[in-house]
């Protein structure tokens, strides 16, 4: 009785290991067909060739910290305010803001963008809302610093 019941035990695992077997060579036959991910081929974009566009630049005109004259090119973000983190460090202008202001490179234009400050950030005397492209001879007033915007060289 003992052979038997071990003689029907083989039998039982013959019997699932090819029904394993039969399940994994099923599997990796529908993964063959249906094709990898690695092979498929993706269109590379093409590579822009036009030269860089050339920084523009803020030029101090007036301000009580920093010296006049002093040339701070726009290279991707420039932040101005009170604190000693920004860019645009003016810790004694009591007009400004912590962060008062951010300067960003465009694509196309430099633009200045007013970051919720107190007093406001001007631009030619007028109060800016949001964000504008700044033009050449623009003089954005943060505080009682000046800045006037110099285009790109």
């Amino acid at each position: 009785m003992v052979e038997q019941l071990l003689l029907a035990l083989q039998v039982a695992f013959v019997v699932l290991l090819y029904l394993f077997i039969w399940r994994v060579v099923r599997v990796a036959s529908r993964d063959l067909s249906v094709g990898q991910e690695s092979m498929v081929l993706t269109p590379v974009k093409p590579v822009d060739r036009r030269p860089a566009r050339p920084n523009g630049a803020l030029v101090v005109a007036e301000s009580p910290e920093l010296d006049s004259g002093t040339r701070l090119e726009i290279r991707a973000e420039l932040v101005a305010g009170r604190d000693a983190a920004n860019a645009i460090s003016i810790p004694a202008d009591g007009y400004a803001s912590g962060r008062h202001a951010r300067f960003l490179r465009g694509d196309q234009a430099d633009i200045v963008e007013d970051l919720g400050s107190t007093n406001g950030t001007f631009v030619n005397g007028e109060r800016l809302t949001g964000s504008r492209p700044l033009q050449p001879g623009d003089v954005v007033t943060i505080g009682q610093t000046q800045l006037t915007y110099e285009a790109p060289r």
